[in-house]
C-alpha cells in the first residue's frame, strides 16, 4: 500500500485516500456468507435472541468461527498432535453463576486500550464460550501457543494494541485452514481481493492468505489503515467485518454518531455481534480458569526452519524420500493449496521442523530426481494434419480453389502430375511420396492452411 504511505502526514488527504482504497476492497461479512438452511425447525445454533433490563429483543448472529471453526478446530494436525488433556487440572466442569457487576469489574480491569464494556450480546457472547463451547475453548487456549507470538508480532511491529491478537479467534477459531462461503481465507479470513491489495499472493497453487506469518503482517496493515480511517477501535474492528462503506452508511443514519454503540442498530446484524464476539473473546481468554475451562496441554512442536526452492516438488516426493508426514508438511506449509511447492516460478520457502532440515538437503537432489507426475505438462506439441472428409458417399462434391487455381495456372490445360488424395492422407505424407515439400505443394495449388479434402486432385510437379 505505497500510496497510504505516502500520505501518512497528512491526515485530510490520508483519511480521503484510505476511504478510497480501502472501499475498493471487497469486504463481505459472515452473515452474508453464510446462508445455510436448517435441516429441521429448530432454533439457528448460530442466531440467539438478546432480552435486555426493559424486556426488548434482540436477535444476533454469532460469527461463523463460533460454530463450524470451533468444531474443525480439533481436527487439526496441530490439535491433534500437540495438544491433550491436562490431567493435572483438576475442576469442576460446570461454569459458575456470577453478576452482572462481577462480568463488569473483570472487562473493566483487563489491560487493554480498547474499551471492553459489558452489554447483554456481550454477555451472550461470553455465555457461548463458557457453556456451549467449553471443550473447544480449551483447544483454543492451547493452539494460542502455536500462533500468537505470530500475531503479536506483527502488531507490535505497528504499535496496535496487543489485544487484537484474538481478533482471529472470532475469524477462524485459530484454523489457518478456514474457508468461509464467500471465499474468505486463513487465520485472519482475508477475501481475495483485500489480500491482493496487502500483498499476499494468490494463485491456484499459492495462497499465502493462509500463511500464519505473512497473513498476520498483512492484517495488522489493514487494521492500522482502518483506525487511521475512523479513530477509533470499536469501528476499526467492526470495518474490518463488513468494511468501511457499512460503517459510514450507518454513521449516516445514526445523524452522525461515530460510537459503535450508538450506530449498532444501523449495522449488518452480524456486525452487530462482531465486536461483542471479539470483547467476549478477550474476556475468555483472560477468565477461563474463573469459569472452571482447563487448557490443553501443549507440547510445544521442535523449532522450525525454512529452506528456499527454486524447482518444482510435491509432498508426496518429499515424503516419499525423506519419510516426513504430509500432514506435517501441510500443517507448517498451509499456503500451498494443493500440495505443491511452485520453486519454479519463484523462489519458494518450505518450513520443516529444524531436525529436518539437514535430511531434506542431503536428500533434495533424489527428491527433485523422484517423479509423481504432478508436473507431466508437455512444453511443447505437434499440430497433426488430419484430413478432413466432408463428401457425403453418393455424391459429386463440388470443384475446390486449389483445382480452380491448378487449372489457371496450367492455362486450362492438363499439364503436370496430379493424384488423387485418399484418405487419412496429410499434406507431409504426399509431399514424402512424391518427392517434393508441403511448401511446394502448397504454392503449387493455392492452399493456405493444412486441411485437404480425400476424393480432391493435388498436383504434385
Amino acid at each position: 500500500m505505497k500510496i497510504i504511505e505516502r500520505v501518512l502526514n497528512s491526515h485530510a488527504v490520508m483519511t480521503a485516500t484510505l476511504t478510497a482504497i480501502i472501499s475498493s476492497l471487497s469486504f463481505v461479512p459472515v452473515w452474508a456468507q453464510n446462508e445455510v438452511a436448517d435441516d429441521d425447525n429448530d432454533e439457528d445454533e448460530d442466531e440467539i435472541v438478546v432480552v435486555d433490563e426493559e424486556g426488548n429483543e434482540e436477535e444476533i448472529e454469532f460469527p461463523e468461527s463460533m460454530g463450524v471453526y470451533l468444531d474443525s478446530l480439533m481436527t487439526l494436525y496441530m490439535a491433534k498432535t500437540y495438544l491433550s488433556t491436562d490431567n493435572d487440572c483438576k475442576t469442576a466442569d460446570e461454569n459458575p453463576v456470577f453478576s452482572k457487576e462481577e462480568y463488569m469489574s473483570r472487562l473493566h480491569r483487563m489491560p487493554t486500550i480498547i474499551e471492553m464494556p459489558w452489554s447483554e450480546v456481550v454477555q451472550a457472547c461470553i455465555d457461548r464460550y463458557t457453556v456451549k463451547s467449553r471443550r473447544q475453548v480449551s483447544y483454543l487456549l492451547g493452539a494460542c501457543n502455536f500462533y500468537m507470538p505470530f500475531f503479536e508480532e506483527a502488531l507490535e511491529a505497528y504499535q496496535l494494541p496487543l489485544e487484537l491478537k484474538y481478533l482471529p479467534i472470532i475469524e477462524s477459531a485459530l484454523n489457518p485452514s478456514a474457508v468461509s462461503h464467500a471465499g474468505a481465507a486463513g487465520l485472519w479470513q482475508f477475501m481475495p481481493s483485500a489480500g491482493k491489495a496487502y500483498g499476499l499472493e494468490m494463485n491456484t497453487l499459492v495462497d499465502e492468505r493462509r500463511d500464519p506469518v505473512k497473513s498476520s503482517w498483512a492484517a495488522a496493515r489493514l487494521l492500522r489503515d482502518l483506525y487511521n480511517l475512523f479513530g477509533d477501535w470499536h469501528l476499526a474492528i467492526a470495518a474490518y467485518n463488513c468494511g468501511p462503506e457499512n460503517i459510514n452508511k450507518a454513521i449516516r443514519r445514526a445523524g452522525g454518531e461515530k460510537d459503535y454503540w450508538k450506530i449498532y442498530s444501523y449495522l449488518p446484524r452480524e456486525t452487530r455481534g462482531y465486536v461483542p464476539a471479539f470483547i467476549a473473546a478477550n474476556y475468555v481468554m483472560t477468565y477461563y480458569c474463573e469459569h472452571n475451562i482447563c487448557p490443553m496441554q501443549t507440547q510445544l512442536p521442535v523449532k522450525t526452519d525454512t529452506v528456499m526452492l527454486d524447482r518444482n516438488v510435491t509432498f508426496q516426493q518429499i515424503s516419499s524420500v525423506c519419510g516426513f508426514s504430509i500432514d506435517m508438511l501441510r500443517s507448517l506449509n498451509p499456503q500451498y493449496r494443493r500440495d505443491i511447492v511452485p520453486g519454479a516460478t519463484a523462489l519458494s520457502s518450505l518450513r520443516l521442523p529444524v531436525g529436518d532440515v539437514t535430511r531434506f538437503i542431503d536428500l533434495q537432489d533424489s527428491v527433485y530426481a523422484s517423479t509423481d507426475g504432478a508436473f507431466d505438462k508437455r512444453v511443447e506439441v505437434a499440430v497433426e494434419e488430419k484430413v478432413i472428409t466432408t463428401t457425403k458417399p453418393g455424391k459429386k462434391g463440388r470443384k475446390g480453389r486449389a483445382a480452380r487455381y491448378a487449372r489457371k495456372s496450367s492455362g486450362g490445360k492438363g499439364g503436370g502430375h496430379s493424384v488423387t488424395v485418399r484418405n487419412g492422407d496429410t499434406l507431409s505424407a504426399i509431399a514424402k511420396r512424391n518427392g517434393t515439400t508441403v511448401s511446394k505443394l502448397k504454392k503449387l495449388n493455392g492452399l493456405k492452411g493444412n486441411t485437404i479434402r480425400a476424393g480432391k486432385k493435388l498436383r504434385v510437379k
